[in-house]
């Protein structure tokens, strides 16, 4: 039975997990700055790489003493290497690099999208590849076949904005404060979907790929105008992104051959009206449909660590130089033609 540390510290999170081969999360801490964030409606980089610093030592430290094990007995160590915000993930993963090169453990470097890709066979020990992927986050909106561990090939993307972005900016437009996509799905509950008339950008479209920009822009149009409640704005901009997924990801199956799973996974998976409009989809296709629970959606190290177990466990593993650099930009598919009109999201 193999046992990883897994580190996170990409975005806003700070994180530490030991998992094991058996699917079992032994512990795992996970410290939130949305207190200090919330000021200013989102992420500040600095002040996010600063509280990595503070926090992530003491972290590890904690979770080994939960744990009941030294470092020493851990057979890799697994740190988000990148995409995400620079100096968070250089914190993670020069810290991975000390522990590792102090007790002679294995350093695997962890692309963070691998980490949610693959964050549902955690949860899921019945999730055989290849599955369909809907990866939906504050920094990235995609969809991807899974094929294996390191084999994706992405079908779709956004052009502009993720749908998390789309949520945090209409929460930050309405004044539901900091995080904003589940402060955007609590005030949606009371309001009424059909009040507001937003547009559905790129829905008919022959291409799968995903835009949010223009919805965005109405939704502030719809708040200035004065003639409607923010709940009701909030439930009509949520079903609005939800008609966008639905569409965009039933163009996408049409040229999926042999998969039989659809999964969701990222931050945006966590939102039970995306799952349940995500169930139909998979219904209509004669799909199973899977999604990991709501606490392994968000950025947690729970992922990362089985992402190395799965990274430990392919055949001819080799670990990471500890020359590895951290990486702001890092595809899962590099060879994924761009995508017209896209900017550097994509």
């Amino acid at each position: 039975m193999a046992l990883v540390l897994g580190i996170e510290s990409s975005c806003d999170e700070t994180a530490a997990a030991l998992v094991d081969s058996e699917r079992r999360i032994v512990a795992q801490r996970i410290a939130s700055q949305d207190e200090q964030h919330a000021p200013f409606g989102g992420v500040v980089p600095e002040i996010a790489a600063r509280a990595h610093a503070e926090r992530l030592a003491p972290m590890i430290e904690g979770v080994l003493e939960d744990a009941g094990v030294t470092l020493e007995e851990c057979d890799a160590i697994a740190a988000t290497a990148g995409p995400g915000l620079i100096g968070g993930v250089m914190v993670g993963l020069v810290s991975a690099k000390a522990l590792a090169m102090a007790s002679d453990v294995p350093l695997i470097a962890i692309n963070h999208l691998e980490g949610h890709a693959l964050s549902p066979r955690l949860a899921d020990d019945a999730l055989e590849f290849p599955y369909a992927l809907l990866l939906v986050s504050g920094g990235h909106c995609q969809i991807l076949r899974v094929d294996g561990v390191g084999r994706y090939r992405r079908l779709a993307t956004t052009i502009d904005d993720a749908l998390g972005e789309a949520f945090d900016k209409t929460a930050k437009i309405l004044g539901l404060g900091f995080p904003g996509g589940p402060a955007v799905e609590r005030i949606a509950k009371e309001g009424d979907a059909s009040a507001v008339p937003l547009p559905r950008p790129m829905v008919g479209s022959g291409e799968p790929h995903f835009s949010f920009a223009g919805l965005k822009s109405a939704v502030l149009r719809a708040h200035e105008s004065g003639k409607y409640e923010a709940a009701d704005i909030a439930a009509s901009f949520q079903q609005a992104a939800i008609d966008c997924v639905v569409d965009r990801l039933e163009v996408a199956l049409e040229g999926m051959q042999g998969v039989e799973t659809l999964v969701v996974a990222g931050g945006v998976a966590a939102n039970a009206s995306v799952r349940a409009a995500l169930e139909g989809v998979a219904s209509g296709h004669g799909m199973r449909f899977t999604a990991p629970p709501p606490k392994l959606c968000t950025d947690n190290a729970a992922m990362i660590a089985w992402a190395g177990i799965e990274r430990l466990s392919m055949e001819g593993f080799a670990p990471d130089p500890l020359e590895i650099s951290a990486r702001p930009r890092w595809p899962l598919d590099p060879d994924a033609e761009p995508v017209r009109g896209a900017g550097v999201k994509a």
